[in-house]
């Protein structure tokens, strides 16, 4: 029942009718709020004046709504008549509920009549609050509109069943609650006052006692009249007229204006109008219980949108967690290469101010020598030495004069963060569902007659289909690792053509490419079998070598004429594979000892292979050889080299083992065990010794049957 209260109030006071009257719009108004709200009209547009000319058709007239100005949302909250030099402009009130309400003209004479009995200005005019349909009312005033005897008697019974507690009206004191009424008495009663001043016996005992709630409605019902005429006060209505649609009483059949109108018996259109509401109230019914069902619906969407929100919430934060964390290791791995550049800097350093302290140190004492020498005064036994002196000064100096003082290092670390493109994509990480609904690109096609490899390197190229309406703004190529892993991306950008560089040899890749847009990325093209070498061709590398190292033969001859060990890398490193390559001897003089074997790419190029942790390598003579890795000799083995001799290089990375040859013959035991990682061929000359590189051998028979048998 709560839910009708705001049906049972007044549109102008807002608070519960009051004798309520129903306007011809079928709305409803207390009375006394009627007369409130009434304003009056000029002269010429009174019912009478109408009537004189003709154009009186119905008891209320209505005014032409484009002469007034009822409210407007742009002023500054005042209604006023527009046309009429007589209507002065009144302020507009705002009732409780939100309605305008439009004060009368003039304040009302005093009166002690009661509203309805109360006379109205003249011409005066009511607005409904409600649709705004405007009237003007006849000679009777408000006693032309009917009573809305059914809302009154709704309003009594929702007080009821709201009804506060009634006190005694006896009680001396503190009164207690009445907990029943006399009718005859018009008195409420307690308990205790009922049997002291009511009892039930004598002329009492026919009084009518009923409860306090049903007794305030009877005296609230009590000076109620029978509803009437509005044309014919004395008449109660007992027909109803179809046209009019109003209930009418038998006069007006006979003399008023309904004498040629349809009419029914007001009990069979009760019934009738009560079975037609009772119909829509089924249909507003199904329609209430959809909209309640509908609303349990919403409400259970605020629960899980709510439910989802924080779902989605901690998603978002795990996977902002997770792009953080893998910074963070990538930063870590960042840091460790710089620590790493920083340590092998300050090693090279230091080694070449050790090299260069002892260095001068032998220069030093050879200077305080021949000075000393140059004081004696024996020309004969000078002589015996001077010419030995002369050739240890001008070797000496020439020492020097070979860029032996030119720091091996620069200060500046030659590194350079690239993150350009993850900043990008930081800025266009974006929730897909709140992009434009844009198609994503067409699957690339690999062009096959443009994809090749060599040796351990693989070159791709795509396309877009021919006439693709969706343009890509990249792709991504992929690759897996030679083993059938998983895929990993090596490619994203713009350009349709990509070189892999640094794959195994000897091992079979899967390729596959996709394109990418702002809305997503297109399916995977078709994937694409690749081969590398099965051996290796290679040259050596100017760009890595020492100054002095001279090339020759397409790079694949080199000298050294310097005295001091020079090193030189082949351009292809190994991580994986069996590996086989040799090194002919086409210039050997004055014994000395070149080195041969592999290395990382930051070996140190000034000193023999092996002298550092970067390199393992094999030194030899004309009459024997060694190992040699970080400054360490081993493995002294008889039989050296000379001028066309061969030395075979075989490194096994499936076993993880270096092993040497000299004219097909193993030199030693296997060199070196548990070599891992990147290593590429090497070489360290000095004093005229020339060499020339050997590619793409297979690996010699008798070490292949010996693998096999292990």
């Amino acid at each position: 029942m709560e839910e009708m209260e705001e049906e049972l109030k007044c549109p102008v006071c807002g608070s519960f009718y009051r004798e309520p009257i129903i306007l011809p719009c079928s709305h409803n108004l207390c009375q006394a709020c009627a007369r409130n709200i009434l304003v009056q009209t000029p002269e010429s547009e009174s019912p009478q004046s109408r009537r004189a000319s003709g154009s009186g058709v119905s008891d209320y007239d209505y005014l032409d709504l484009d002469k007034m100005s009822l409210y407007s949302e742009a002023d500054s909250g005042y209604g006023s008549y527009g046309g009429f030099a007589s209507a002065p402009t009144t302020p507009c009130q705002r009732s409780p509920n939100g309605v305008r309400v439009f004060p009368p003209a003039m304040p009302p004479p005093a009166t002690h009549l009661s509203p309805a009995l109360a006379p109205v200005p003249r011409n005066s005019c009511i607005t409904c609050p409600q649709c705004h349909r405007s009237l003007i009312l006849d000679d009777r005033g408000l006693r032309g509109f009917p009573k809305n005897r059914v809302l009154e008697g709704v309003i009594d019974r929702y007080q009821q069943s709201k009804a506060a507690a009634l006190k005694c009206q006896l009680c001396e004191k503190a009164p207690k609650e009445a907990t029943v009424m006399c009718e005859q008495c018009d008195v409420f009663y307690c308990d205790p006052c009922r049997l002291r001043c009511h009892p039930p016996r004598g002329p009492l005992a026919k009084h009518r006692l009923v409860p306090p709630a049903q007794g305030r409605v009877s005296r609230r019902l009590s000076p109620r009249k029978v509803s009437t005429c509005t044309d014919h006060e004395l008449e109660n209505h007992s027909m109803y007229c179809v046209q009019c649609k109003m209930p009418v009483c038998y006069q007006c059949l006979e003399e008023g204006k309904h004498s040629s109108h349809e009419v029914k018996a007001l009990g069979a259109m009760w019934k009738l109008h009560k079975s037609q509401l009772s119909q829509a109230l089924n249909g507003l019914s199904d329609r209430a219980k959809e909209a309640k069902e509908f609303l349990v619906q919403l409400r259970n969407m605020v629960q899980q949108i709510q439910e989802n929100s924080v779902e989605f919430e901690a998603c978002l934060v795990a996977q902002c967690d997770a792009l953080i964390d893998a910074l963070n290791r990538r930063k870590a791995q960042l840091l460790a290469r710089v620590n790493k550049e920083h340590e092998h800097k300050l090693k090279v350093v230091r080694d070449q101010i050790s090299h260069c302290t002892v260095k001068l140190r032998q220069t030093t004492g050879l200077m305080e020598y021949c000075l000393e020498v140059i004081k004696e005064n024996d020309p004969s036994g000078f002589l015996q030495i001077s010419d030995a002196l002369i050739r240890r000064v001008h070797l000496t100096e020439d020492q020097w004069g070979k860029g032996t003082l030119t720091p091996r290092m620069t200060t500046d670390f030659d590194l350079s963060l690239d993150n350009s493109s993850l900043l990008q994509s930081i800025h266009q990480l974006d929730f897909v569902q709140m992009k434009a609904s844009s198609p994503v690109p067409a699957t690339p096609i690999l062009q096959l007659e443009e994809c090749c490899t060599h040796n351990n390197s693989a070159t791709l190229s795509w396309k877009q289909p021919p006439l693709s309406p969706v343009p890509a703004e990249g792709y991504i190529l992929e690759l897996d690792d030679g083993s059938g892993g998983q895929f990993r991306e090596v490619y994203v950008g713009k350009e349709t053509m990509c070189t892999v560089d640094g794959l195994h040899f000897n091992s079979t890749y899967n390729a596959r490419v996709k394109a990418f847009n702002k809305t997503g990325v297109s399916p995977y093209s078709k994937t694409l079998v690749l081969q590398t070498s099965e051996v290796a061709w290679f040259a050596f590398d100017p760009g890595s070598a020492h100054s002095d190292i001279i090339f020759s033969n397409d790079n694949l001859t080199v000298t050294c004429s310097s005295y001091d060990d020079r090193v030189v890398l082949g351009k292809t490193g190994f991580s994986k594979g069996v590996h086989y390559w040799e090194l002919t001897v086409d210039r050997y003089d004055n014994h000395p000892d070149p080195a041969f074997g592999v290395a990382r790419i930051d070996v140190m190029k000034d000193v023999m292979l092996g002298k550092d942790d970067k390199a393992w390598a094999m030194y030899v003579d004309n009459n024997r050889s060694w190992f040699m890795h970080n400054n360490s000799h081993t493995n002294r083995t008889e039989g050296g080299i000379n001028k066309g001799a061969t030395i075979g290089v075989l490194l096994d990375l499936n076993r993880k083992t270096l092993t040497f040859f000299i004219n097909d013959e193993q030199q030693g035991p296997i060199a070196f065990e548990n070599v891992e990682g990147l290593f590429f061929p090497a070489v360290s000359l000095n004093r005229n010794v020339q060499v020339t590189l050997h590619t793409g051998l297979p690996v010699p028979d008798f070490y292949s049957s010996r693998a096999s048998i292990a």
